[in-house]
């Protein structure tokens, strides 16, 4: 499991992305509904994380961050010193202690991309509760046709829609 926690003025997400034995990638972000420092973030990150773990109740996991702060405090070699801390690293250690067998281990930036681009998606919306974004693969433009003479068919239909608006009034 890979998690991130972005915080931005009033926005904040976190993102967690499970990577099965079979190499099966599963992405989740979330837009957190308080605003709270980067250090925070991470934590509700990797404990959203921990908790889908228990739901499906995975017993071995394999935990990537790049929080030094938050992976290192959790594996005991720095202090948690910020008391609004507490309660998170608290959680977490609860969470760690009803999986089982968890590795923590600190990555780079580099190495936790999917993670980092689910948080920083989630922080940068603004949604209203219950909305949820999908996120497609597609390529739009058809590739060039060899053969010049043949018309070009509309292959491809982008249907756009716009939610009800409030009034700003």
């Amino acid at each position: 499991m890979y998690f991130d926690g972005a915080a931005q003025l009033d926005e904040a997400g976190a993102g967690v992305v499970f990577v099965t034995p079979q190499g099966e990638v599963l992405p989740y972000s979330f837009t957190l509904t308080q605003c709270c420092s980067n250090n925070v973030a991470e934590y509700q990150a990797l404990i959203l994380g921990h908790e889908m773990a228990v739901d499906m109740k995975q017993l071995q996991l394999q935990v990537f961050g790049d929080s030094q702060l938050v992976i290192n405090q959790l594996l005991g070699s720095y202090e948690v010193k910020k008391p609004e801390l507490l309660p998170y690293y608290s959680y977490a250690q609860k969470l760690i202690g009803w999986l089982g067998d968890v590795t923590l281990q600190y990555v780079l930036r580099r190495e936790n991309k999917k993670a980092d681009a689910l948080a920083a998606l989630a922080s940068a919306l603004t949604l209203p509760d219950q909305t949820q974004v999908t996120i497609c693969k597609k390529w739009v433009v058809p590739p060039p046709n060899e053969d010049e003479g043949a018309e070009n068919e509309i292959e491809h239909l982008v249907v756009v829609s716009e939610a009800a608006k409030e009034d700003w009034r």
